[in-house]
């Protein structure tokens, strides 16, 4: 409760510029005359120069270097008057090198093929999203690097504990001019769906069946422009699901940005595939059998300074049959300077811990330019700890040192 005062406390004294987008806006119908696609991509390349050390273990040696390109595509296609459909693939990634399908999505803001004024008036607060898509739990993903697209994160790593993943849903959304924001979704809950599973050493089978795993999540919150100035955002999602693999904070296919940090020396090639361990840096509950999740996050936006924070709460049974308790905070503040506000600097607190006692914390300081809308440069720097963690047997661990990103997105 103490963290959750302290975060809400922070709107005082915490403002932004910031170009900060969440759920998609609403389809402009009027523009639409026929059927026409559309496309776009996302580039990103960094270039890695971090150390890290352990007290207990010998890690492998790390050099200095560019990482491995990576790449979305977009392709969609507005259908009739308020009906989208998007289609999101993942040229390149960390943990595939090969092309392969993030995603597809239906989304409906208005109802052309059924005749109702009572409809109608209802879809001018409502939308509809179904499909195979990221799941709107939290405000944190928006603020999170996908792959090739990361431009809508300021800094280059992600959040400690990643609420992140793809999967079978439908989302139901209520807004209105008052600034309300309303969201009820259903889903798998799993990366990979699957009708059954064997196990080699049991040679049993298991069938799944999907109407016994579902999960239910849902936000709400305040999000309005208050003046010319100040923007306001308030957000409390939930989640709560079962699944045999419950992919809610397993999720990232693509990886991190902190590559082959931590890694063991156990004089095996897979000490030094960036494919393995790709979610280096991140800490939490892993693939899971059930849930239960919060998540706070405040925004607010004032000239040229913006803040962003979050906490989150973590409760259920992991895939290994043991109870975990996960809870996260972070914030962020950034100010933005020049001519058009294309410079930034901007710092970032991250903060994890179970129930074991095991923590990591991270700082990050970032510096960035915009140079176009579609262009964003950002040089930081990322100072990482793990505290009482049963790997490095309670020694001090960590690894520090510079990124450079370049991204492109159109």
């Amino acid at each position: 409760m103490k963290k959750i005062t302290m975060l809400l406390s922070m709107v005082v004294v915490s403002f932004t510029v910031y170009s900060q987008n969440f759920e998609e806006p609403q389809i402009d119908t009027v523009a639409f005359t026929k059927v026409k696609p559309f496309i776009g991509a996302d580039f990103a390349l960094q270039y890695q120069a971090l150390t890290h050390f352990s007290d207990s273990v010998n890690l492998i040696p790390l050099g200095t270097g560019f990482n491995l390109p990576t790449a979305n595509m977009t392709i969609g296609a507005d259908l009739a008057s308020g009906v989208r459909v998007v289609l999101e693939t993942y040229l390149s990634a960390r943990h595939h090198n090969e092309a392969w399908v993030k995603g597809g999505y239906l989304l409906i803001d208005k109802t052309p093929f059924i005749k109702s004024e009572a409809i109608d008036k209802a879809m001018e607060y409502l939308t509809l999203k179904i499909g195979v898509m990221e799941l709107n739990y939290g405000d944190a993903h928006f603020r999170r690097s996908d792959n090739g697209h990361v431009i809508t994160n300021p800094f280059v790593g992600n959040y400690i504990m990643d609420g992140f993943t793809t999967a079978p849903a439908l989302e139901m959304y209520f807004r209105n001019k008052a600034g309300i924001i309303a969201m009820a979704g259903l889903t798998q809950g799993s990366l990979k769906p699957t009708l059954v599973s064997y196990n080699a050493t049991t040679q049993g089978y298991s069938a799944y069946f999907t109407e016994n795993e579902l999960s239910f999540y849902w936000k709400a919150g305040f999000d309005k422009q208050m003046n010319e100035d100040l923007r306001l955002r308030l957000a409390l999602s939930g989640f709560e699901g079962k699944h045999h693999s419950l992919s809610l904070y397993s999720g990232d296919r693509t990886g991190s940005r902190y590559y082959l940090i931590m890694n063991p020396i156990t004089y095996n090639p897979k000490d030094v595939d960036i494919t393995v361990n790709h979610t280096s840096g991140n800490f939490g509950p892993g693939s899971v059998l059930n849930d239960n999740s919060l998540m706070l996050d405040l925004f607010t936006k004032y000239k040229n300074i913006d803040f962003f924070g979050l906490y989150e709460m973590a409760k259920g049974t992991n895939t290994f049959n043991k109870d975990y308790n996960f809870s996260q905070y972070a914030f962020e503040g950034l100010y933005h300077f020049g001519g058009d506000k294309q410079f930034y600097l901007g710092a970032r607190y991250n903060h994890v811990n179970d129930q074991d006692d095991q923590a990591v914390n991270r700082i990050q300081g970032i510096a960035g330019w915009s140079m176009t809308k579609n262009i964003l440069t950002k040089l930081e720097y990322v100072d990482q700890k793990y505290e009482n963690f049963t790997a490095y047997k309670g020694a001090s661990a960590g690894f520090k040192g510079i990124m450079f990103e370049a991204a492109i997105s159109f």
